[in-house]
C-alpha cells in the first residue's frame, strides 16, 4: 500500500482526495491536515510515501512544508497540488525537493496516477523546466559588483525591493514566510552596506536596470 498524506485547508477537497485515493485499492490515506504548521509537525511522525501538499494555505504553503519535511526525512515525497501555474511558484517547489507540481484541474485517474508514479521515485517535473532553473541558479551572467555577494535567492528579493513590494507582497510571490522574508531583506541590506530598504531599491534600480 501506497501510504499519502494530505494537506488542503478545505475540507470538501480533502474529504474528496480521500475518497479518491482509498477507492484506488492500493493507496491509504495516514493523516490529513488544513494546517501548514499542523502538517510539518506530523508528517515526518506518520512517515507516508506521498504528501499531497496544497501550495496555499492561510498559515503557510505547501512548498515551506514540503523543505521543512524532506530536510527531516527525504524519503518521504512531496506533490504539490495548486490551483495556479506559476512560474516562480514552480521554481520555488523545484527548489524544495518537490517531486511533482500538479493543478488541481487535474482528471482524478490522472493524480492516482501522479501519486503511484511519485510513491516509485519518478518524478512529474518537465525536464525542460528543471533544466531551466538549474540554468538559473547557476547562470554565468556577470553580474555588477555590488550583487556578487548575494545569493539566487537575496537578488530576486531585491529585485522585488525595487519594485516597491512589501515583506508579505513578497513572501506571497516566493511561497516564503515573512518572517523569513524579513531576514532576508536584513542579509541583503548588510551585504550591500545599507540601512534601509529604499537605499537598496535606488541602488538595485540602477545596478538591474530596471525601468519604473
Amino acid at each position: 500500500m501506497i501510504r499519502v498524506f494530505l494537506l488542503d485547508d478545505h475540507e470538501v477537497v480533502r474529504r474528496g482526495l480521500a475518497d479518491l485515493l482509498t477507492n484506488s485499492g492500493d493507496i491509504e490515506v495516514v493523516g490529513e491536515s488544513g494546517s501548514a504548521q499542523e502538517a510539518a509537525r506530523r508528517i515526518p511522525a506518520l512517515r507516508p510515501d506521498v504528501a499531497i501538499l496544497d501550495a496555499r494555505l492561510p498559515d503557510g504553503n505547501g512548498i515551506d512544508v514540503c523543505r521543512d519535511i524532506r530536510a527531516v526525512d527525504s524519503s518521504i515525497k512531496g506533490l504539490i497540488l495548486t490551483s495556479y501555474e506559476d512560474d516562480e511558484a514552480l521554481f520555488a517547489a523545484i527548489m524544495a525537493g518537490a517531486a511533482g507540481y500538479v493543478l488541481k484541474q487535474i482528471r482524478g485517474t490522472d493524480l492516482v496516477d501522479a501519486v503511484r508514479r511519485v510513491a516509485a521515485g519518478q518524478s512529474l517535473l518537465d525536464p525542460a523546466i528543471t533544466t531551466r532553473v538549474l540554468e538559473r541558479i547557476r547562470s554565468g551572467v556577470e553580474q555588477p559588483r555590488e550583487l556578487k555577494a548575494l545569493t539566487e535567492q537575496e537578488r530576486r528579493i531585491l529585485e522585488y525591493v525595487a519594485e516597491g513590494l512589501t515583506n508579505r507582497e513578497i513572501a506571497g510571490k516566493m511561497f516564503l514566510a515573512e518572517k523569513t522574508v524579513k531576514n532576508y531583506v536584513s542579509s541583503v541590506l548588510a551585504k550591500l552596506g545599507l540601512e534601509r530598504r529604499t537605499q537598496a531599491a535606488v541602488l538595485a534600480t540602477r545596478l538591474l536596470g530596471q525601468r519604473h
